[in-house]
């Protein structure tokens, strides 16, 4: 005859097996969570320097003298291959996470990959070919710093493209079940291109 302490063993069991309770529950995937709250904080510090633009260009008496003009043919340029990368990472993300492609996936990476590091070349080429410096004016030093630290998130940017490429190499480390690493490395550089848009209206178009 089972004891109490049996019988009460054998009901739990039971009740387990008939609705499938398990002690061992999956805890819920925060990362991109994380992700999007990182994005929201640094988009707060570009609107900082948003603001502090807008305020030197409305109050300033000699803003953008003479010699400070901007071309637009080559950051025209440039814009239209950072924003044709979104469209690229993009091919990616859904080659992997939809079909299961990693040679897809490796293919728009290296693309988008390519694409970023033609952006940060261009901006320095523009850099070594403008007439003014960091310090000649107000507008010269709020471009440099607006520009300049887009490029570093653009850099960052590549190297998570080039981390999630890396990792790539190994077949079925990327599938449809696991691909935060594409799917985080997609989101940051919508990120970056969005920022890019408002900053190249800001200083080139208004």
């Amino acid at each position: 005859m089972q004891s109490s302490a049996e019988a009460t063993a054998t009901v739990m069991g039971y009740a387990e097996e008939t609705h499938g309770v398990s002690h061992h529950e999956e805890h819920p995937d925060h990362r991109i969570f994380g992700i999007l709250m990182f994005l929201i904080a640094e988009s707060m510090i570009f609107l900082g320097l948003f603001a502090a633009y807008l305020t030197f260009k409305l109050t300033s008496p000699d803003w953008q003298p003479e010699g400070t003009e901007l071309e637009l043919l080559l950051p025209g340029i440039n814009t239209i291959i950072l924003i044709s990368s979104s469209f690229v990472i993009h091919k990616a993300g859904d080659a992997i996470k939809n079909k299961g492609d990693e040679k897809g996936l490796r293919l728009w990476f290296g693309i988008t990959a390519l694409m970023g590091a033609v952006f940060l070349i261009g901006q320095l080429y523009e850099y070594f070919h403008l007439s003014f410096g960091l310090t000649d004016n107000v507008f010269a030093s709020t471009f440099y710093v607006l520009t300049g630290f887009h490029g570093l998130h653009v850099l960052f940017g590549l190297v998570l493209i080039l981390g999630v490429l890396w990792r790539s190499r190994v077949s079925g480390h990327y599938s449809q079940e696991s691909h935060f690493g594409v799917e985080a490395a997609e989101i940051y550089w919508h990120f970056v291109d969005v920022v890019w848009i408002v900053l190249f209206t800001l200083l080139y178009i208004l």
